[in-house]
């Protein structure tokens, strides 16, 4: 419009009328004014609630140039076009997202849109599809783009696509663009160089990434910050923390400091290397800096100490995130890590609080938490809990994963119920899942861990029928369950069909199948199968000697088992409470009493802290070395570091008691246990038998009595024999007769020692009647008595019993030997 002058059109005095007019006349010019779009890219942020799901939705609209912003040829253009749309960018991208990026015409869609003739459009278009994260989506419209007259190619647009294929590890792909950009005479900045060498790093390709900035600074780009940060994470995430320490300190070198992504990022490194000494090590020089550690940060690491089993501080850290005055709050990774800190050291009740916990401070937990706290219920074999958690999952709305369902897998198989877990094995591949090796493994150890080794063979085939190959674990599983199975040919074929699959036999195979033979009693193929391993140089460790030596105590072989120990010091292996436990077994076997008590002592000095089977172990050396005075003190000493004896130590400490002739110092063991409701086991009763019988002691035998009638049954004739001997020789021959019928009606095992203890008891007491009935019992009971049996009882008729009862005696042996076939007593006398 142009410029009007006021001298042109009014006279120069001042009149109302005109002034009124002039008002007018400019009010109607500022009308036809065409109106501007200042801010075509604006975000607009738009806020829906459901208050009926107690849920909100934040979505943000940008308009971009429309239809009135167009020139007037294109606006004619589109004007007359009933199908031309003047949709917002926002809209354009809900629509294509809409749609299945195969079938539909994504393209039709486009060209149907006003906007696409305003080129300032195309980059805020490609940021917001690419932001769905939806590449096929993103490289349609990025084709469709290509294509239009308008098109011109920019840094931007491709930047942003390079670094959504880098977010699906598409490397070809974005390296394909980094050379079309160039061909479209677009040259590439230090932001196509960072999503570049970013895509390498995500696809771990470190190298590639490294070549990528010598290409950079060839072309004269500088790297800034981010281009080191990028490589340094190339190199971290593919587990060479020492090349992204190089390219740190290369980077402050050149005068780029690190921030604290880059620390995260180094930490990251060696997080992902394993080197979490060395992480906590740097954290520590970070805190020097000043730079301040955010969430990330510590949470990184919280998960090292978890993995040094220093929970302790790890707890502290996370304590201190919930702070009223901390400046990095919790998130839910971690209190995952936390949970899953819980779980490995067995604390399951703390990881249910964790868990419950972070639900209210309003942190909704992901898939990854939810699996956490099944798996730690699958690993005690709590399957309910487990199962409820499953579905606490489904009720969410998140679908639980092939995770999910192993750990429900490992819940059931270690808790007994291996059909339970193939009817969630089944219902797994009902739901589209496909199982991976973990759950195939998980399946097959359910099966095997509970004896049922031939269906654990069958999904080993279902297995490579779907085209899994087994691994070492598969192996390994299959090994452990022959060996708890008892079955040798197994154990053999098992590493036959390893051979024959290539499949390398690692430390821990070794140790299942080293175990395997050593149950059931394969030790020179338990040897062998070491010696092979040691000549394959797969290194052992503190766990194949524990395997070795225990199982050489097992087999009495105490020589062979000093031998394996000997062997595990110099290879410098290091000793562990299991294996100086062993140890101290055979030493004490071997009657080197003094070496077992050094190998005691040096389980304490080296920091190990001896729990009750150690203990038990020691008491058990002292017992056979008959001497009970340290015995005791073993025993005190349990009591002082707050170890629980069982009846197991107690039943040791007895028996010392007992070798040392100190039966009323039994009692008193036994007195403890009632205190401390320590049940009494056979072993025990076996003991008070021995030193109340030393003792005299018939009210404690008439305890045991009562104590054992109710498991008479599930007693050895061993003990029962011994507590027999102890009534009858108080003299209560009756009592003992009634407790032999109760042992007999209980079915309870009787022997031909046991008549013999009746018999002798009998004798002793002159009670000759109920003798011969005995040996009747005998007879009728299909139990042969021993030729000393007649002649005790002939002997005491000769010299004890008197002329008349002489005579019944030897003619009611008669009658009973002719009954049985054998000769008769005066044939027998006459012998």
């Amino acid at each position: 419009m142009a410029t009007i002058q006021n001298s042109q059109i009014f006279p120069q005095q001042p009149n109302p009328t005109f002034k009124t007019h002039f008002r007018t006349v400019i009010t109607v010019c500022k009308k036809q004014q065409k109106p501007k779009n200042n801010k075509p890219f604006e975000e607009k942020k738009l806020a829906s609630v459901d208050y009926n799901k107690g849920t909100h939705k934040v979505t943000v609209k940008i308009n971009g140039f429309r239809k009135s912003d167009l020139p007037k040829h294109q606006k004619l253009r589109v004007q007359s076009d009933r199908f031309q749309k003047d949709w917002a960018i926002s809209e354009v991208v809900e629509k294509i997202m809409k749609l299945n990026p195969w079938d539909d015409d994504i393209e039709g869609l486009l060209n149907c849109w006003v906007g696409r003739f305003e080129r300032k459009n195309f980059p805020i278009l490609i940021k917001e599809i690419t932001q769905m994260g939806s590449i096929e989506h993103s490289i349609q419209v990025f084709n469709w783009m290509k294509n239009q007259k308008n098109y011109c190619a920019r840094s931007d647009i491709y930047n942003m696509i390079i670094r959504l294929h880098a977010r699906h590890n598409r490397v070809d792909q974005a390296r394909g663009l980094f050379f079309e950009m160039q061909k479209w005479r677009c040259q590439p900045n230090v932001e196509t160089y960072n999503a570049l060498i970013s895509a390498h790093g995500r696809a771990g390709q470190w190298r590639w990434a490294k070549n990528i900035m010598e290409d950079m600074l060839r072309a004269a780009i500088p790297p800034n910050r981010s281009t080191y940060n990028n490589l340094i994470n190339a190199c971290g995430s593919s587990g060479n923390w020492r090349e992204a320490l190089k390219v740190c300190k290369e980077m402050t070198e050149n005068g780029v400091g690190p921030d604290l992504v880059t620390h995260n990022i180094v930490l990251s490194a060696y997080k992902n290397a394993e080197q979490y000494a060395k992480a906590l090590s740097y954290f520590e020089l970070m805190k020097g800096t000043k730079v301040r550690p955010d969430t990330t940060t510590l949470n990184i690491v919280i998960h090292c100490l978890v993995k040094l089993g220093e929970y302790e501080k790890a707890v502290e850290i996370f304590k201190s995130m919930r702070g009223k005055r901390a400046e990095c709050n919790p998130d839910i990774v971690t209190f995952t890590t936390i949970m899953h800190m819980y779980s490995v050291s067995g604390q399951i009740k703390n990881c249910e609080a964790a868990f419950n916990t972070m639900i209210a401070e309003g942190l909704k937990p992901n898939i990854v938490s939810y699996n956490t706290l099944v798996g730690a219920y699958a690993s005690h074999g709590m399957a309910q809990e487990a199962l409820s958690i499953v579905n606490e999952m489904k009720s969410n709305g998140i679908r639980p994963d092939v995770v999910s369902f192993t750990s429900l897998l490992n819940a059931y198989g270690r808790s007994e119920q291996p059909e339970r877990a193939m009817e969630t094995f089944e219902r797994m591949k009902r739901n589209n899942l496909k199982p991976n090796l973990v759950s195939y493994n998980v399946l097959i150890d359910a099966y095997g861990s509970n004896g049922l080794l031939d269906k654990a063979v069958q999904v080993l085939r279902e297995m490579e029928h779907d085209g899994l190959q087994p691994n070492v674990v598969t192996i390994s599983t299959l090994l452990a369950a022959s060996g708890r199975c008892s079955q040798k040919v197994n154990i053999d074929s098992i590493l036959t069909a390893a051979k024959m699959r290539g499949i390398e036999l690692n430390t821990i195979a070794y140790n299942s199948a080293l175990g395997s033979y050593l149950n059931v009693g394969e030790y020179e193929k338990a040897v062998a199968l070491y010696r092979s391993m040691r000549k394959k140089r797969v290194m052992p460790d503190s766990v194949t000697y524990n395997v070795l030596i225990s199982g050489c105590c097992r087999m009495s072989n105490y020589s062979e088992a000093i031998e394996f120990l000997d062997e595990m010091i110099d290879l410098k292996i290091p000793l562990t409470k299991e294996v100086c436990s062993s140890a101290i077994c055979a030493y004490t076997k071997q009657g080197q009493f003094a070496k077992a008590e050094s190998m005691f002592s040096m389980m304490k000095m080296e920091g190990f802290h001896p729990d009750v089977i150690a203990y038990t172990t020691m008491l058990n050396a002292y017992s056979v070395g008959e001497n009970w005075e340290k015995a005791f003190a073993v025993f005190q000493e349990m009591e002082l570091n707050d170890v629980h004896p069982d009846a197991i130590a107690c039943s040791a400490l007895m028996r010392s008691f007992n070798r040392g002739c100190q039966p009323d110092k039994v009692l008193l063991v036994a007195d403890f246990m009632r205190e401390r409701n320590i049940p009494f086991t056979e072993a025990v009763l076996f003991e008070l038998v021995s030193a109340s019988s030393i003792l005299r002691d018939w009210r404690m035998i008439t305890d045991i009595i009562t104590i054992m009638e109710a498991s008479l049954p599930y007693v050895s004739v061993g003990t029962l024999n011994q507590l027999l001997h102890s009534i009858g020789k108080s003299g209560k021959t009756e009592t003992m007769i009634k407790f032999f019928y109760k042992v007999v009606t209980s079915g309870a095992e009787v022997n031909l020692a046991t008549y013999s203890v009746l018999l002798k008891n009998l004798l002793a007491a002159g009670n000759w009647r109920k003798y011969v009935e005995v040996l009747e019992w005998m007879e009728d009971g299909g139990i042969q008595p021993a030729s000393n049996m007649y002649e005790d009882m002939l002997f005491f008729a000769q010299h004890s019993a008197g002329t008349e009862n002489a005579a019944v005696i030897k003619q009611r042996l008669g009658s009973l030997r002719k009954k049985s076939g054998h000769e008769t007593a005066n044939e027998l006398l006459l012998r």
